[in-house]
């Protein structure tokens, strides 16, 4: 594959909402470049191993359907585990992986997209109704036009270098490495002398509470996970390479700190790490400013936005940087929030769309929103208005709402109001 002169439609970032954004945009007919740092498309999903996505059902009602729900299907029934009907288990829903990225490239090379890893946005420039990509590869800069861009990097940093604002939160939530570990029962630990030499290990400067735990309450949750999901790291500035550089290496030394503290204890003699993830997983960074903004009391209270895209359904779940626990707040029965067209473009923007945690979004309304299925569903709605857009050249700002939502039904998503949602 060679990366062309000019596109319909640029996806840069190529996790779960870039993905279904970039096939989206295939499917609809559109010219599509899709633009990846790592090496497998997914993001937090494969690369990071946050691999249980949440919630594609409300209760009993199904409220996230299209290409990302048939991705994790088409992942359910090859690897013979059954596929949910309803919210039964719905934390749960275990995704496996590895699967997941060799059918999201299936879905995206069968759509028509050209997918290009280890590569990134150097600069974005606009004119004559027309995006300039700059495309930094690992042989030199590339330069591609497009008529639409969606930024899909979960930290803004096309839209950023192109030069519009931002929303920098003072604290942000802590990200986390995941792992796989091994060589121990857990049935036969005695936990409450673990959790007494960990005091013992944190309070002499050997281990981090946030090392073992999300709440100061000793290894117990990490060594029944085997490690998934199951620390801490302070993340601020994630969304540059610096400040990503150093929660990646700071994840490694948390790693290093907990092995050598477990291994000591009894019962943990043979622990070993089997396998860890490429980069940790990032909860937040920055928000762009949009032309609509998200409040937490519009998420909480279910408002219905007129130009609603999508639905979304997570409680408020703000990881605290301390280690001690975590800010949830669960829906109300009966409430069901959606996701406005406004809140993915950035403000004074032109063909230019954002999919993913980044959207314009208060911080406690943003820690429901960033995650797995709700990011599916934002980047399908973006793939399909960057697609209109770029087909009929006019800004997704501007685009009859029932055009996009016609394009989306036809591709299997669900809409916010229809009667069958």
């Amino acid at each position: 594959m060679q990366i062309q002169p000019k596109y319909d439609v640029i996806v840069i970032g190529g996790g779960t909402a870039g993905l279904v954004a970039a096939i989206q945009a295939g499917r609809a007919g559109s010219t599509t470049l899709l633009v990846e740092k790592n090496a497998m498309l997914g993001g937090t999903m494969t690369v990071a191993g946050i691999n249980r996505p949440a919630f594609f059902f409300a209760g009993d009602r199904q409220v996230i359907g299209g290409i990302g729900w048939e991705l994790f299907c088409k992942t359910c029934v090859e690897t013979g585990r059954p596929v949910p009907t309803s919210a039964e288990g719905k934390h749960h829903m275990y995704c496996d992986a590895a699967i997941f990225a060799a059918l999201a490239d299936e879905a995206a090379l069968d759509a028509g997209v050209d997918v290009v890893f280890h590569a990134m946005p150097a600069a974005l420039t606009f004119a004559d109704r027309a995006w300039t990509v700059q495309i930094c590869t690992k042989t030199g800069l590339q330069t591609v036009r497009a008529g639409a861009v969606i930024d899909a990097t979960g930290d803004a940093n096309a839209v950023g270098i192109a030069g519009f604002e931002l929303e920098r939160p003072d604290v942000v939530q802590p990200a986390t490495l995941t792992f796989g570990c091994s060589g121990y029962d857990p049935d036969s630990l005695d936990w409450a002398a673990l959790k007494k030499a960990a005091d013992d290990a944190i309070a002499a400067g050997e281990l981090l509470t946030t090392d073992i735990s999300w709440r100061g309450d000793g290894p117990r949750a990490l060594l029944q996970k085997h490690g998934h999901n199951a620390n801490h790291l302070r993340a601020p500035q994630a969304q540059t390479s610096e400040g990503r550089s150093a929660v990646e290496i700071e994840g490694r030394r948390a790693l290093l700190r907990m092995y050598r503290f477990l291994r000591k204890q009894p019962g943990l003699e043979d622990f070993r790490i089997d396998r860890l993830c490429a980069e940790a997983g990032i909860r937040e960074t920055v928000t762009i400013k949009g032309k609509t903004t998200v409040t937490t009391d519009d998420y909480e209270s279910g408002k219905f936005y007129e130009d609603a895209v999508c639905y979304a359904f997570y409680p408020i779940d703000e990881h605290l940087n301390d280690g001690m626990g975590i800010n949830a707040r669960p829906l109300k029965e009966g409430v069901l929030p959606t996701i406005p067209r406004g809140a993915l473009l950035p403000a004074d923007s032109r063909f230019l769309l954002v999919a993913g945690r980044c959207l314009s979004s208060e911080r406690e309304a943003n820690s429901a929103l960033r995650v797995e299925c709700p990011c599916m569903a934002m980047g399908q709605a973006a793939g399909a208005m960057a697609a209109l857009s770029a087909r009929t050249g006019t800004d997704p700002e501007e685009l009859p709402m029932e055009d996009i939502r016609a394009m989306l039904r036809e591709h299997g998503a669900i809409i916010p109001g229809d009667s069958t949602a």
